[in-house]
């Protein structure tokens, strides 16, 4: 096992050098092995095995010499594992433990008379129990740790290992809300300590309070951002010893400590969160399960975790942020969305009340009245779904006559006094939402009205193009610019007009693309507008529109 290891731990490019020599220990252990087991199994010796002994260990010597003249500083790429250091140590105390029992069960059962295997039994028994709960205490576990790191190694963390635990610690969170115990359990296994509290300034808040803890109480007092203890902290992002603060004041003669931390008994360090110059928090951690005298190297390997927990709480807090504006993002879109079609209904009763003055006492007026104020009791409704839904509903998928859609917009631009040219060439059945058809083709009409002089002409034109509905809106209005169409058409809020939301646009374009279509626009200033929309022709014999079909 500890050849094994010990080649394990040799680096990947040192391993060429250190093969001969791990062979070499190999042999003579495996051959001693042989020779001592016999001889306690069978109660004697091999003498032809023990004869030769010497020369069996001469002969592993040339593989030594191999590995020294391969490279002569092969010896300092060789390490032993503190994994290795540490489970070596735990057999080697088992052991002596378990030969130390069996001394004492051998005498027992030796004078102990009648009650002797029994009493034997028993001792060995417990002694086991004994051994369980040892090797499972932490705090022995730690106090192992603690000794070999302080006796047999130069430094007493190995780096690599220690950094690539508490990464994998603060990556082990599943919430958000998970991070702050993660961060204090990577701090607190550093220093074996059993756990501590997190102290975090919220968004908009002057003080710190306690966000997280592992194995602490809970506390509620408040600690001022400008009070002494943070502005010790801060920049310098000093780890605070209390242990050192209660025996030695004066050493921190420029802090004083706030009451409700100095009646922690068990509060031990005291570890800065600092990201470039602000202080986002600080971890209080509790007294270690065994005396660890922190050093240096103790406060430097600190401070430099709690930087990098000191980044993950940071963007925490960033994306909790983010996340946060995204849906005030998509609550002032939807929003935008409602205002707009309430614009669009407002403007059509409007138009109704104005001509209402004239046309009082016509009943075919009185008839489209009525319609109109029903159908704007519908949108309406609508939009009060929406607004509680929080979202824009998609609606069901059908297929919508677009001759009937395209008539019903040509009789609202004459009930506004204007003309708008239709062509039909052939029934036409669209995919999609009838209603969100009609709104989308009756806005890109509606601008091109707004573009266009009482003496221009707009037009409207439906027909078929290869398996598609081509629906084309274009005008001999004002017309706009390569780049704003280009950079700016289809981008929410953004508009032309100075009364516009810049939102239809928007909403026509990514209602097209959900339906599998395109949309598509030719503009010169001052000549006129062209706007092309190519939307899937609906057929009952496909198997996606038979499904649809079925399920209404």
């Amino acid at each position: 096992v500890l050849v094994e290891q010990m080649f394990l731990n040799v680096a990947q490019d040192s391993r060429w050098n250190a093969k001969p020599i791990c062979v070499a220990l190999a042999g003579s252990f495996t051959f001693d092995l042989y020779v001592f087991s016999q001889a306690v199994i069978f109660d004697k010796v091999d003498v032809d095995a023990y004869s030769i002994r010497g020369a069996v260990h001469a002969l592993m010597a040339p593989l030594l010499m191999i590995s020294s003249t391969r490279r002569r500083d092969w010896i300092s790429k060789l390490r032993v594992s503190r994994s290795a250091a540490f489970h070596s140590a735990t057999l080697l105390i088992c052991g002596a433990y378990l030969i130390f029992i069996s001394s004492v069960g051998y005498y027992v059962r030796f004078f102990g008379g009648e009650w002797g295997r029994a009493l034997q039994l028993g001792l060995v028994f417990l002694s086991l129990i004994l051994l369980t709960i040892l090797a499972l205490s932490g705090t022995v576990r730690a106090k192992l740790r603690v000794f070999l790191n302080k006796h047999f190694f130069r430094y007493r963390y190995d780096y690599r290992e220690e950094w690539l635990k508490f990464t994998r610690t603060l990556c082990a969170q599943n919430t958000p809300q998970e991070m702050g115990q993660q961060v204090i359990r990577g701090l607190a296994d550093l220093v074996e300590s059993p756990g501590g509290g997190l102290w975090m300034k919220s968004p908009g808040s002057a003080s710190f309070r306690q966000t997280a803890r592992l194995n602490m109480a809970a506390r509620h007092e408040p600690e001022d951002a400008a009070s002494p203890l943070c502005r010790f902290l801060c920049p310098g992002g000093i780890v605070i010893n209390m242990d050192e603060y209660r025996s030695s004041p004066e050493r921190y003669e420029i802090m004083t400590l706030p009451s409700w931390l100095q009646s922690l008994a068990t509060a031990w360090l005291i570890v800065p969160l600092v990201v470039g110059d602000e202080l986002i928090g600080f971890v209080v951690l509790l007294s270690a399960r065994t005396q660890v005298d922190p050093n240096w190297e103790v406060y430097d390997l600190l401070k430099t975790a709690s930087r990098q927990a000191a980044s993950f709480l940071a963007q925490m807090v960033a994306t909790e942020a983010l996340l946060e504006v995204r849906k005030f993002d998509a609550f002032n879109r939807m929003s935008a969305f409602v205002v707009h079609d309430l614009k669009n209904i407002v403007t059509q009763l409007s138009l109704m009340m104005k001509n209402a003055k004239r046309l009082h006492a016509n009943p075919e007026f009185q008839q489209d009245m009525l319609m109109t104020v029903e159908n704007s009791l519908e949108r309406m409704r609508q939009l009060m779904a929406q607004l509680r839904e929080g979202t824009t509903p998609a609606g069901a998928t059908f297929g919508v006559d677009l001759a009937g859609v395209v008539r019903r917009i040509e009789s609202v631009a004459l009930g506004r006094g204007r003309r708008v040219d239709v062509q039909v060439s052939e029934t036409v059945t669209a995919r999609g939402h009838e209603e969100r058809l009609e709104r989308i083709i009756g806005h890109v009409v509606q601008n091109a009205l707004d573009a266009t002089d009482p003496s221009g002409q707009v037009w409207l034109r439906v027909d078929r193009l290869g398996g598609q509905a081509r629906i084309e809106i274009g005008d001999t209005g004002q017309g706009m610019s390569p780049e704003f169409v280009r950079d700016r058409l289809f981008k929410p809020f953004q508009t032309t007009k100075p009364t516009g939301m810049g939102i239809g646009a928007y909403e026509s374009f990514q209602y097209v693309q959900e339906l599998g279509g395109k949309i598509s626009v030719q503009s010169e200033p001052d000549k006129g507008t062209q706007v092309t929309m190519l939307v899937p022709i609906f057929d009952a014999r496909t198997e996606s529109d038979l499904d649809l079909l079925a399920g209404t």
